[in-house]
């Protein structure tokens, strides 16, 4: 499965979160070594918003919040073959760390790519905001601005 999309600033929250070392374990055992602490925006429309919708439906997501145009063709997508990892969230001090489901992929533009993991939190806002982890900062590493394109390639193994 190939999602494309734009790249997007989001509102620099994720950066809380990734910061945990709870959610870091997790994202090491996932990605080899530590995540960078932040997530990439990717913000998808069309056929790849169908996907991405299809990707959340297997995360086990509500989504009633998408049109139902959308929810009736995601449900059509076949995701079986893309191994769905659970991030357990957790309690820190009576504060409640969210859980998420995370899909491993490649990310790419302009020729060049990089290990990365398309990370659907179980409590969002986005709707057709794609969030990447990676363990290099993406936008450095490829030189990212607001508005390039980028495609994701989901891991199948």
């Amino acid at each position: 499965m190939d999602l494309s999309g734009e790249v997007g600033s989001g509102l620099g929250r994720a950066q809380v979160f990734m910061a945990q070392p709870h959610y870091q374990d997790q994202f090491r055992a996932l990605l080899g070594a530590t995540a960078w602490p932040g997530t990439l925006n990717v913000t998808v429309e069309g056929n790849d918003l169908v996907e991405y919708i299809a990707l959340r439906q297997a995360a086990g997501l509500d989504t009633l919040d998408v049109d139902d145009a959308v929810r009736e063709a995601a449900k059509g997508v076949d995701t079986s073959k893309f191994p769905l990892h659970r991030i357990r969230g957790f309690l820190r001090d009576g504060v409640s760390f969210g859980g998420a489901s995370a899909f491993l992929a490649t990310m790419s533009s302009d020729g060049e790519s990089v290990a990365c993991a398309v990370l659907i939190p179980d409590l969002t806002r986005h709707i057709d905001v794609v969030e990447l982890i990676s363990t290099e900062f993406l936008r450095e590493r490829l030189g990212l601005e607001d508005g390039d394109r980028v495609t994701l390639t989901l891991s199948s193994s």
